[in-house]
């Protein structure tokens, strides 16, 4: 078994949390690819959603579901179902490695709850361990950002030949201090010309779901002490 297996474990487990009839959120990634495809194999009756990226889009077409721009939904959206690159026991992630957490931020904003959906190698016990934070940025803009970064303790390098939706480059920022993510968001995007930062404390996930190499899945609810099953 590998860790493909956890990411189907548990996109197929989040299939439960969707609301009869609802418009719902659709992230970006590989192990919400497994969920777009449950979507699609379970019957679970969603017919129309918003979508975090044209791959998202193009996926979600082919299982035969409509798409709906988040500026035309009704708000909020009852379920925002995605992945994290990490995420820890108090459900702040970084999200971004497919350079879509721009639309996925706003998205996830516009949700009653976000449902992550991860393999067992994903939650951390605090942020940075191994993921760096994704930024998008104006392309006019990298050579002041780098600098702001920089100025933050931490090591900025542009990931190359890649563009966003957007058609704006992606800095990937390493070693970045996360004690306090929260902090980190805030002070990240504020940075003149960073569109927005990977870091999703200020929208946590309201339900982690793990899914482990043998088909199980180990659901946690994220609180402010941490997480409880």
């Amino acid at each position: 078994m590998t860790a493909e297996a956890g990411k189907r474990a548990a996109a197929v487990a989040a299939i439960a949390y969707i609301p009869p009839g609802a418009v719902i959120g659709v992230g970006t990634g590989s192990t919400v690819t497994y969920f777009i495809d449950a979507i699609g194999e379970s019957g679970a009756g969603v017919t129309r959603a918003v979508a975090t990226s044209i791959d998202t889009e193009q996926r979600l077409r082919r299982v035969g579901i409509s798409l709906v721009a988040l500026e035309d939904a009704d708000k909020p959206l009852a379920l925002y179902v995605d992945g994290a690159d990490e995420i820890d026991f108090l459900g702040r992630a970084i999200k971004g490695g497919g350079g879509a957490h721009t639309r996925e931020k706003r998205v996830a904003s516009a949700s009653t709850a976000w449902v992550c959906i991860v393999d067992d190698g994903k939650p951390v016990d605090h942020l940075g361990i191994r993921a760096p934070v994704p930024l998008e940025v104006e392309s006019t803009a990298l050579t002041e950002v780098v600098a702001a970064v920089t100025a933050l303790g931490g090591s900025p390098e542009l990931r190359a030949r890649i563009l966003t939706d957007s058609g704006n480059p992606l800095v990937d920022v390493h070693g970045l201090d996360l004690f306090d993510p929260l902090r980190m968001e805030d002070a990240l995007e504020a940075i003149p010309g960073v569109i927005a930062c990977g870091i999703f404390a200020r929208r946590r996930a309201d339900v982690i779901l793990v899914g482990r190499e043998d088909g199980s899945v180990l659901t946690l609810i994220p609180n402010d002490e941490g997480s409880s099953r």
